[in-house]
């Protein structure tokens, strides 16, 4: 996972509280990145819908939608995110032993599996439910 998800998250549930068009720049300082890495995720969730931008020198992005609807499955779909992944396999499709030539065929379902089982459970949870539990003992008036 490339974090760009958490990060999407983070801004999603930013944007709401603030209730304010951003810049990158002010979400990167809350965030703790960098600028780019704001604008490119951003891209990736206006293209879904979930954010809307305004151009110029007031300009940046604004969240669109109700949280009470906005599951963590759309961002994570939005961002193109994988949870669990391989970058490397063992064995090889080149070799005469059923083990070493079927292995990544066989991790790689697993995995893709465990993927979905990530996005079923990330249908169950809102932006929502992500902001209360922020808020839940703290004052939600408190300016960050």
């Amino acid at each position: 996972m490339t974090g760009a998800f958490s990060l999407a998250v983070h801004a999603l549930v930013y944007l709401n509280h603030k209730a304010t068009t951003l810049s990158s720049e002010m979400l990167a300082e809350n965030i703790c990145t960098n600028p780019a890495r704001i604008r490119k995720v951003m891209s990736q969730l206006k293209r879904a819908g979930l954010i809307s931008t305004k151009e110029g020198i007031d300009g940046g992005y604004h969240f669109e939608g109700n949280v009470q609807s906005i599951t963590l499955r759309q961002i994570a779909e939005a961002v193109d995110a994988q949870f669990v992944s391989a970058s490397w396999h063992s064995g090889s499709e080149d070799k005469d032993c059923l083990v070493a030539s079927g292995m990544a065929q066989i991790m790689d379902g697993i995995y893709a599996r465990l993927n979905q089982d990530c996005l079923s459970r990330l249908e169950q949870i809102t932006l929502a439910d992500i902001d209360r539990q922020i808020f839940r003992n703290s004052d939600s008036a408190r300016e960050e």
